[in-house]
């Protein structure tokens, strides 16, 4: 089975490395080079906007999906004229598209903080009438790891962050003082059947997610329950099939969501090494047609990403527990290269492990 996949960089990468195993075969469209993907399979090098690009790109492929969702509406639209694209164009516009994203929570009952749309400086003084002080202002698209956003602490930092911000259609949306953040990952069929991993504890630094703990230590079974109950009701009504994650930020008892990836997702990296099927594996049992995974945890998980720089190869092989994981990129600040998944047999030992690796990341 030939499958086509909208991007090159790291996540087209794993999705590859778990589909050979199953006997699929690979294409990517991508316009950078190099890319992560080169060497596991065909690469197009073109703009995803070249509509003669991408009707050669899909020439005898049987299925289409996304390493990552900023992909242009056009070329999902063209694509699904001519074979399956899954998840649909029609998910990932909503999953583009803060507001609409966060209009999709509101319909189904999702908790979300309460936002507002801007699309001007008086609209943000009455979305900030609305939202109120804190909030955060974020640009409806192409916002990811930290970007495109901007802390609006108290009324003597609004013009800052409109200045910063100012073009793009934007959303307020309410700061949420929470306790921890979360996130679920789920994978949905074609003939909808849905499968779900444990909810997650993330730690992000610089916007930028850093840590994952699985499955998220003291999470009770309603919250697991509420979890992914949203996250059903967000693929059901999309008609999604793919891996899906839900972030989420718990302030107290109560889950609220933050945003969704339609994509497998950087918070669901330890299942490669911690579940009995990984997310990458079963995004693609799910776009292919196929039965879905058991996505069951071995025991304890974690991940930690590896940013900007990378520590010495064997020192890292040569902590037990520690798998990792890189993406044939080159070094810069901000930049994923690559993640170290642990084992364990509990929550602190697989922090130990983390700690361990963590200690020997180049300083700065």
């Amino acid at each position: 089975m030939n499958v086509g996949i909208l991007g090159g960089g790291q996540l087209g990468r794993m999705l590859a490395l778990a589909g050979y195993p199953l006997g699929l075969r690979f294409r990517f469209l991508e316009p950078q080079s190099p890319a992560p993907v080169d060497g596991l399979g065909e690469v197009v090098r073109a703009a995803y906007d070249d509509p003669d690009a991408v009707r050669r790109f899909a020439q005898g492929l049987d299925v289409v999906t996304y390493e990552f969702e900023n992909v242009p509406d056009s070329t999902a639209r063209l694509l699904e004229e001519l074979l399956p694209v899954y998840p649909s164009a029609a998910a990932l516009r909503t999953a583009q598209d803060r507001l609409a994203e966060k209009t999709a929570f509101e319909h189904l009952g999702i908790p979300t903080p309460v936002f507002h749309p801007v699309d001007s400086r008086d609209h943000l003084e009455e979305a900030i009438g609305h939202v109120g002080l804190p909030a955060v202002l974020k640009t409806r698209r192409l916002g990811y790891d930290g970007k495109g956003q901007a802390m609006i602490p108290g009324p003597t930092q609004v013009e800052e962050a409109w200045t910063a911000l100012a073009g793009p259609p934007l959303l307020l949306e309410r700061f949420i003082p929470f306790t921890r953040e979360l996130s679920i990952v789920g994978a949905r069929g074609t003939d909808g059947d849905i499968v779900f991993y444990p909810l997650v504890e993330n730690e992000h630094r610089g916007g930028i997610l850093y840590r994952t703990i699985a499955p998220a230590p003291l999470v009770s079974a309603a919250h697991q329950e509420q979890a992914q109950r949203h996250l059903r009701a967000l693929m059901e009504a999309m008609g999604f099939v793919g891996v899906l994650a839900l972030e989420l930020f718990q302030k107290g008892d109560e889950l609220l969501a933050n945003e969704m990836a339609p994509r497998v997702h950087n918070s669901g990296h330890w299942t490669q090494d911690g579940a009995r099927t990984s997310q990458f594996e079963n995004h693609l049992r799910a776009v292919c047609g196929f039965a879905l995974g058991d996505p069951a945890p071995h025991g304890y998980a974690g991940m930690l990403n590896l940013i900007g720089a990378l520590p010495a190869r064997e020192a890292v092989l040569a902590i037990p527990g520690a798998r990792l994981h890189l993406y044939d990129k080159e070094p810069r600040p901000g930049r994923k290269l690559g993640h170290v998944n642990a084992s364990g047999a509990d929550p602190g030992e697989v922090r130990s492990i983390l700690d361990r690796v963590e200690a020997l990341l180049p300083e700065g």
